[in-house]
Parts: structure tokens; C-alpha cells; sequence
């Protein structure tokens, strides 16, 4: 296992080497880009019962009423509406990565448009809970995590105001 504090973070990383830097999702199967490089969150959806659900699963749908085990993976909603939020202001605990000095980031709870799903995430730097409201439109984009210690960005789903 990684030691968490040799992690270098992306805004600590000098230009050139992020050119250089392959990105790969920092957990796979969570999120993947279209045609157009556009970001969408992937989901499962129980066939019995229709229940969505995130991170994706394969099996054991997640509403208590349904005894359905079989889900299918689906492209989920990039816009939705948010629905709680809040500013993370300690650094995290190993073993998790954490820049050095920790500046703190905004949380977004938003409520998927189509599904009514609710899913967390960082929302993108140089936006703080102050800017925040419930019931604004929110989108989904991505944005780097830190950079490992082969060289490569792992990025992250991440919410931002809807333009």
C-alpha cells in the first residue's frame, strides 16, 4: 500500500509534468466521458423495480420493497439540482491523500434530474459553500484529485454551477 503522504497534488505539480501525465479515473467504473469528451456519471437500475442507484452494482437492489437482484449499468443525468451542500474544512485522515496546506472544499448533495437520485461530490476548486444555494442547477464535470506515484492524474466526478 501507498504511503498517503507521497501523493503530489495537481496544484502542486509542476505544469510540464502535468502535460506529460497520463489521467485515469481515480475509481474506475464510476463515471466515463462521451464523444464529445463530455463527463456522465454511470449508475445501475434494478429491471424489477426501476430503483437507480450510484455508485453502480451489479446485483441487490437497493429499495427494501424489491426483491430484485439483477441490475444493468446506465448512463446517468449530468444535471440536476442541489439539494444540500457543505465546506470540508480539516484535511482528511491517512490513509487518505491531502495536499499540504489543506485548503478547504465545498460538498455538493445534488438530486439527479431524471432519476431523482441522490449523488455526493466535490464540487470543482474556486468554489466554496458561500456560492452555494439549495435549488440551483448544478452540473457535472470532472476534475484532477492528485497526481500517484507513477505519474499518472486520477480524477474525480465533480459538481459545478450550471452555466
Amino acid at each position: 500500500m501507498r504511503n498517503w503522504n507521497t501523493f503530489q497534488f495537481h496544484d502542486r505539480v509542476r505544469y510540464a509534468d502535468r502535460v506529460s501525465a497520463s489521467t485515469q479515473p481515480a475509481v474506475e467504473g464510476w463515471f466515463a466521458t462521451d464523444e464529445s469528451g463530455a463527463a456522465y456519471l454511470i449508475g445501475s437500475k434494478c429491471h424489477l423495480c426501476g430503483t437507480f442507484v450510484f455508485p453502480p452494482r451489479a446485483n441487490n437492489c437497493p429499495n427494501p420493497a424489491c426483491e430484485g437482484d439483477e441490475l444493468a449499468q446506465v448512463p446517468l443525468s449530468r444535471r440536476g439540482t442541489l439539494w444540500s451542500y457543505t465546506e470540508n474544512r480539516y484535511a482528511p485522515p491517512p490513509p487518505y491523500p491531502s495536499p499540504d496546506p489543506f485548503e478547504p472544499f465545498a460538498v455538493a448533495a445534488v438530486q439527479l434530474a431524471d432519476e431523482g437520485l441522490i449523488v455526493l461530490g466535490k464540487v470543482v476548486e474556486g468554489t466554496l459553500a458561500a456560492d452555494l444555494k439549495v435549488g440551483i442547477e448544478m452540473e457535472l464535470t470532472t476534475m484532477p484529485l492528485f497526481v500517484d506515484d507513477d505519474g499518472v492524474e486520477r480524477v474525480v466526478h465533480a459538481w459545478r454551477i450550471a452555466s
